[in-house]
């Protein structure tokens, strides 16, 4: 079972340039399906749709969410597709299963005041040789809405000559243009000043130097994505906000809905998000139903005047 599930996802990676983080997930999803199976005392091969309804009605009784119970599925199915086309099966016991459905869910996001808050603190908070790159990374994320990851993989190479925009890579290896804000740019060039003169130091003193924008000591060259993410929580409890409603996700969509209430068309910010499907980025059209209510408490000529 495991060359089935290394082979799957090799071609994932090649064919479909699926991104590192969903390898990963599919990879624990699929090995945890591998084990159910093995404890059931039969294999990949021999699977049946009975086995793959009975593991997922066992998930579900580990009060495993909708939203898990469903990418479990989707790479039961997609693991099953691959070894149908590659002969490996002559059929797909996953497809005429009916998955769980995910639960939509309006996405938390903060005011203008609390973005403002946030970006003050951190020009403030912690020690003082970080701030410039702290800066540049909050005001970067709620300038232009890039996703964590594509955040901290930013390569140092998009952001020199004073760019109006950025070229962004995204999931599945798309690339899109996004602008770049002028404070955005203004904490960018301080930070890039400060980080050359860290990279020219340790040139000399023999050590490698780093491609990225936001280069770490660790494994991969860049910050990590938990490291960020730590990061912004500290900056939430600097700045007086309930860390628990603060995370990266939530700059990223602050991003989208002040965008949306400044009145920008939906498909300008399907197109900044990076989202391949409207309906992704509809999700967002939550925030004008206070607006249309306004306008039509004020503007319809039947409406009640209070």
């Amino acid at each position: 079972m495991d060359r089935w599930i290394s082979s799957f996802l090799e071609a994932l990676a090649a064919e479909q340039g699926a991104a590192r983080n969903t390898l990963l997930a599919y990879g624990r999803d699929l090995k945890d399906f591998a084990a159910w199976l093995d404890r059931r005392g039969t294999g990949f091969a021999g699977a049946a749709r009975d086995d793959v309804e009975s593991y997922l009605i066992w998930t579900e009784s580990l009060g495993l969410s909708k939203a898990t119970r469903a990418r479990r599925l989707s790479a039961i199915r997609q693991m099953y597709r691959f070894a149908h086309e590659e002969g490996l099966r002559s059929d797909n016991p996953a497809l005429p299963i009916r998955g769980p459905g995910r639960v939509q869910r309006l996405p938390g996001t903060l005011t203008r005041s609390d973005v403002a808050a946030l970006l003050d603190a951190a020009a403030t908070h912690g020690p003082a040789s970080d701030r410039l790159r702290n800066c540049c990374l909050m005001e970067l994320i709620y300038a232009t809405g890039m996703r964590v990851s594509e955040l901290v993989e930013l390569p140092v190479a998009a952001v020199r000559g004073g760019p109006r925009m950025i070229l962004v890579r995204g999931k599945g290896g798309k690339e899109r243009m996004v602008p770049l804000s002028q404070p955005a740019k203004d904490a960018l060039a301080n930070w890039l000043a400060a980080r050359d003169a860290l990279e020219d130091a340790a040139r000399t003193s023999g050590r490698p130097v780093s491609g990225f924008l936001f280069p770490s000591a660790g494994k991969d060259g860049h910050m990590s994505r938990q490291a960020f993410h730590l990061l912004v929580k500290s900056l939430a409890l600097a700045a007086g906000l309930d860390p628990a409603g603060v995370t990266p996700h939530s700059l990223r969509h602050a991003f989208a809905t002040h965008l949306l209430e400044g009145g920008a068309d939906l498909r300008v910010i399907q197109t900044l998000l990076g989202h391949a499907d409207l309906a992704t980025t509809e999700i967002y059209t939550h925030v004008l139903d206070e607006q249309l209510r306004q306008l039509v408490l004020t503007h319809h000529p039947l409406a009640r005047q209070d």
